[in-house]
């Protein structure tokens, strides 16, 4: 298996990821995975205690849960970049037997600001081979789709936030991940924007089979994306629920027709009063 960190190729840990053991149609197994950081003091601070949850091949899960839970924490656990105090996670092969990919998307693009808007796009490609001519044309026409074709020749400092995120997102997906891990991908953009890419994550599941794990704050972001939501609540994180999406929609599913549905407020209640009553539950017990 090979790790790519918003595209950039990063060989995990020794030992941090199993890819022989997820079978099935499992592509994530994470298994009483707990984990702590430790204080100047010395002291460990339990982070996560004995999660256990799966992904599917294709499937689209969502992580909501209050600043500090550790979401972020779990990506890096799950991606390689730190190992667990214990617990397991193991990443499955390719269907045709071949090394699964994990793509990473962070919260910040991680441009280099001296190559092109373009040349950015590939750069994950060109860590793992040469890049070919088909490569950059597959670039410039996802470059063209996300509103970037015209500033394909430009450099990151000519363009806004939301755009820069958007050449992040286009070389995070260039890579053909197996597993994509999307770190608050579109808190910097415009609405119109946001909703262009749900629905190409979205695409993602019908065109290759590849399975996204999302953290958000958003919920209705979460509920309109995803076939799973996991609320984590409490200290040490545990999941407090793990909610089946299922969405009467009218045509495709869509980041605009999930969110009409006529379930989709009985979903946004249940992720709103889990979030709050952890929440409250949290500031009580360290009033």
């Amino acid at each position: 298996m090979s790790m790519s960190l918003s595209a950039f190729a990063t060989a995990p840990a020794a030992g941090a990821i199993d890819t022989t053991r997820a079978s099935g149609t499992d592509r994530l197994k994470v298994q009483q995975l707990s984990h702590a950081f430790r204080t100047a003091d010395g002291v460990d601070v339990p982070i996560f205690e004995r999660l256990d949850f799966s992904v599917k091949s294709g499937e689209i899960v969502s992580i909501v849960g209050r600043s500090g839970a550790g979401k972020s924490t779990l990506f890096n656990l799950v991606s390689g970049l730190i190992q667990p105090q214990s617990g397991h996670v193991s990443v499955s092969a390719r269907e045709d037997g071949s090394a699964g990919r994990i793509a990473y998307m962070l919260q910040k693009d991680l441009l280099m600001p001296w190559r092109t808007v373009l040349q950015n796009a590939v750069l994950g490609i060109e860590l793992y081979r040469k890049v070919k001519a088909a490569d950059y044309e597959r670039a410039r026409q996802m470059l063209s789709r996300y509103g970037l074709g015209t500033v394909a020749d430009a450099y990151p400092h000519s363009l806004s936030g939301g755009m820069r995120q958007r050449v992040a997102l286009t070389r995070t997906l260039l890579v053909d991940p197996t597993l994509v891990l999307l770190d608050e991908p579109f808190s910097a953009l415009d609405y119109e924007t946001r909703l262009a890419l749900e629905d190409d994550v979205m695409a993602l599941r019908e065109q290759s089979g590849t399975s996204v794990v999302l953290v958000t704050h958003d919920i209705e972001e979460a509920i309109a994306v995803s076939d799973r939501v996991i609320l984590l609540g409490g200290r040490p994180a545990r999941i407090e629920d793990d909610i089946d999406v299922r969405l009467t929609t009218h045509g495709p599913r869509t980041a605009v027709s999930a969110r009409e549905a006529p379930e989709f407020r009985t979903f946004h209640s249940r992720v709103w009063n889990g979030l709050r009553s952890h929440t409250i539950q949290h500031s009580g017990a360290t009033a």
